[in-house]
């Protein structure tokens, strides 16, 4: 493929807020790494019940001032009262943030680790749809909502989980981005459907690379994303070769290719703040590093 069409290649990136010294340096090194590539934005998560609000805050901070990056960051209604949220948005809003990735959010676990299903805060957004309303005639900013090309655990059945999605599109958003999946078949389905129903907005698809295997059954099981049946075999064989982390470039890059070959132009990073991978699908995409002025710390 020529490099004319790989230079057009977009990419995004997501970032989670670091819990501890440690994770601040990974996070910084995901930004040194990942920033040459020359990402349309990169996102900051928010923990459940806003746990990392500070945290959340300090990384973009970071990432603005220090990387120059283009930050996008995520807002829940979760644990907080309608302005308490809005403040965090006019925060991120001062901040310099390009967009806000409005979601309705996870409440924390139970003591015992098992999920809680979402209870609004008495005087809090009511769930998303509330929420883009008051972002959108409060704040002012570009927003992104989640999609999920399969759909949400908590969804009745797709058609129920487009609609929302619509009502989200409807109420301020400008484009969405997805949550995580492995067949394309299931993204391209799911982009017709919408068509179908009425949506014309961007919607970004979203790339996990595989860090750790065992780890993603798990979190896969708890958010409704399937994984192919081959895989598992897959993986298993590249664990025990050591070639885990090869096998995990080469699928990732490989659904990647084929998005970009589909007509899309853009495709969302989740790098769980992991930038190695992620910057070896990248390369063998075709984007390529510029030198980045990072700016001084001194």
């Amino acid at each position: 493929m020529g490099s004319d069409h790989s230079s057009q290649r977009q990419v995004s990136f997501e970032f989670f807020p670091p819990a501890t010294p440690e994770a601040a340096y990974r996070l910084w090194e995901s930004a040194q790494k990942l920033g040459p590539l020359g990402p349309d934005f990169v996102s900051v998560t928010y923990g459940a019940g806003g746990t990392t609000r500070r945290r959340t805050l300090d990384a973009i901070k970071a990432l603005r001032g220090t990387a120059r990056l283009d930050v996008a960051g995520h807002l829940t209604c979760v644990g907080a009262t309608r302005d308490e949220t809005l403040e965090i948005a006019r925060s991120y809003k001062n901040m310099g943030v390009s967009r806000i990735v409005a979601l309705r959010g996870d409440p924390p676990k139970s003591a015992d680790g098992a999920p809680r299903s979402f209870t609004p805060h008495p005087e809090g957004f009511q769930g998303s749809v509330e929420l883009i309303e008051a972002l959108a005639r409060e704040i002012g900013l570009p927003m992104a909502v989640a999609a999920y090309p399969e759909p949400h655990p908590e969804a009745v059945d797709q058609a129920t989980d487009i609609e929302h999605l619509k009502r989200k599109l409807d109420a301020g958003a400008d484009m969405a981005i997805t949550q995580f999946f492995f067949d394309n078949d299931d993204y391209f389905r799911f982009l017709d459907r919408c068509e179908k129903a009425g949506i014309d907005a961007p919607l970004l698809p979203g790339v996990l690379p595989i860090e750790n295997f065992d780890r993603l059954v798990n979190f896969a099981a708890k958010c409704g994303a399937s994984i192919p049946v081959d895989y598992h075999e897959l993986f298993a064989k590249a664990k025990q070769q050591g070639a885990s982390t090869l096998l995990a470039t080469s699928l990732c890059a490989e659904q990647c290719e084929n998005l970009y070959d589909q007509g899309l132009d853009r495709v969302h990073f989740y790098t769980l703040n992991n930038p190695q991978i992620t910057f070896d699908v990248c390369r063998a995409l075709g984007v390529e590093p510029a030198p980045v002025a990072l700016a001084d710390t001194a």
